[in-house]
């Protein structure tokens, strides 16, 4: 009798002890809440911004703290390119990991446009959001503003903002004699809520929808893309900035995006999910130096938006990632946009589109295990289709193409723009490793450095085509088209 008691006490004793352990502890719920399998992904896209607009690439008269220890937490790159120097193709190159051209998307796409990004691409939006993503959009979209192309359409679940470009509207300044915009609208999802007659809050409204969406969607992966209207003329910023800057009204607007930066970097600390975000900052092209004061500095680069110069399509560039990425490094490996796409894929072991893309799987750059580019040579195109020039390791080589440039004219001033010269050149080389500014024209000192850029310049033509030379590639893809 005695030892079926003994037996039973013990039975009581284990049962109890498998219940107790079986149940979660309190700070293992918690931990798996605030590090969900996936890591966040926080894209930070500005319009126009020049590669010297940001303290920690030179600027000498704007303060941007928050960028600044971004890039002290993480990695900055000094050669990394919007892959065109416009505002449509360079957006569209970086959701899709593709060349402009390929996709069909050149230029920046006017209101009523009757293409946009074709929705059988897929998205960096829509890559993610297959692997149970939550994605969304604050601010400028510019891939097309017919209902089939918007951001709800193309894998994001949230969008606030405007659809194209925040000078394509009535006030613009050279409205009835150039252009006849209609009313600037601003997008909720698929509804036009309000028409911007003022943009001055449109900075601290993205940053609180971005803040707003980070706090409800912290305990599942997410895709934020913050793409600022800004600094793109007219520029606009609000009270609690206006003034402040050394640099006029444009560092003012730098000055409030920075801290928009640091509001966004700042909820993801106060979450418990930074060290689970990916946070990358950047540009989509060079400064529109027409504007004269209301431009940026593309300094030391030469030229500025709308060319092949270094100054067109360098861009600050910077990705934070505790515990992932090294601090403080700085990374002279070119990179261009169309690598964006894929790397964010390798992050999230997302698998790449189907279709082909141009960009390479950069994360063994960032993470400092490899200073070798992937690409054999990197392509600049502009206007439609045309190839002015590639960059092979540390050379450069431009096509005969003509481009613009205020050097020599007057300059705009206070959201007036001046006007451009236009400039015929022909075929000409430098060494951006001893000549990043572009000023020593090298090619007849190296006939075997062009022959070799010539035959890739030749193999990418018969790819995706030059308008210039008058070839048409076998492998663009049509963009999408509104039914007549």
């Amino acid at each position: 009798m005695k030892t079926l008691q003994n037996t039973s006490n013990l039975w009581f004793v284990l049962s109890f002890f498998l219940i107790v352990s079986c149940q979660p502890k309190k700070s293992e719920e918690k931990e798996k809440i605030e590090t969900p399998t996936q890591p966040n992904v926080v894209i930070i896209f500005t319009d126009d911004q020049g590669y010297e607009d940001v303290g920690a690439f030179g600027s000498p008269d704007i303060e941007t703290p928050n960028l600044d220890q971004m890039a002290k937490e993480g990695v900055k790159l000094t050669s990394f390119y919007a892959t065109q120097a416009v505002c449509s193709a360079s957006r569209a190159s970086l959701l899709t990991g593709c060349y402009s051209n390929r996709i069909g998307i050149h230029q920046a796409l006017m209101p009523n446009s009757k293409i946009g990004l074709n929705p059988e691409e897929t998205t960096m939006a829509e890559m993610l959001k297959a692997q149970g993503y939550h994605t969304a959009i604050f601010g400028k979209w510019h891939l097309g503003d017919a209902p089939q192309f918007m951001p709800n359409k193309q894998g994001f679940d949230e969008y606030f903002g405007i659809p194209y470009s925040n000078d394509m509207w009535p006030h613009h300044p050279q409205q009835g004699t150039v252009f006849n915009f209609d009313p600037l609208p601003l997008y909720h999802n698929e509804k036009i809520i309000d028409t911007l007659d003022d943009q001055s809050q449109l900075t601290t409204q993205i940053t609180e929808r971005a803040v707003g969406f980070i706090e409800k969607n912290k305990e599942k992966p997410f895709f934020l893309y913050v793409a600022h209207p800004q600094p793109h003329v007219p520029l606009f910023v609000s009270d609690k900035f206006k003034g402040k800057s050394k640099r006029g009204l444009y560092g003012d607007v730098i000055m409030e995006i920075d801290w928009s930066v640091g509001e966004i970097l700042k909820t993801l600390k106060n979450e418990g999910i930074d060290k689970n975000t990916l946070v990358i900052f950047t540009s989509d092209n060079g400064p529109w130096l027409s504007y004269g004061n209301h431009a940026g500095s593309a300094d030391p680069f030469r030229e500025g938006k709308g060319t092949a110069w270094e100054g067109g399509q360098r861009e600050p560039f910077i990705a934070r990632f505790p515990g992932r990425l090294p601090k403080n490094k700085v990374i002279g490996t070119p990179v261009m946009a169309i690598d964006v796409l894929p790397t964010i894929a390798a992050v999230t072991k997302s698998p790449i589109p189907k279709n082909k893309i141009d960009g390479k799987n950069i994360w063994s750059i960032l993470t400092g295990k490899t200073n070798e580019s992937p690409h054999e040579a990197f392509y600049f195109y502009y206007r439609v289709n045309e190839l002015h020039g590639i960059r092979y390791k540390n050379w450069k080589l431009y096509f005969p193409h003509r481009y613009r440039t205020m050097d020599g004219q007057e300059p705009g001033k206070d959201g007036l723009p001046g006007e451009y010269r236009y400039i015929d050149m022909d075929m000409e080389l430098y060494n951006l490793a001893t000549d990043s500014i572009e000023r020593k024209n090298v090619i007849e000192q190296h006939p075997e450095v062009v022959r070799k850029m010539m035959e890739l310049a030749d193999k990418k033509r018969a790819e995706l085509g030059d308008a210039l030379t008058k070839v048409e590639g076998k492998e663009n893809r049509k963009p999408g088209k509104v039914a007549d």
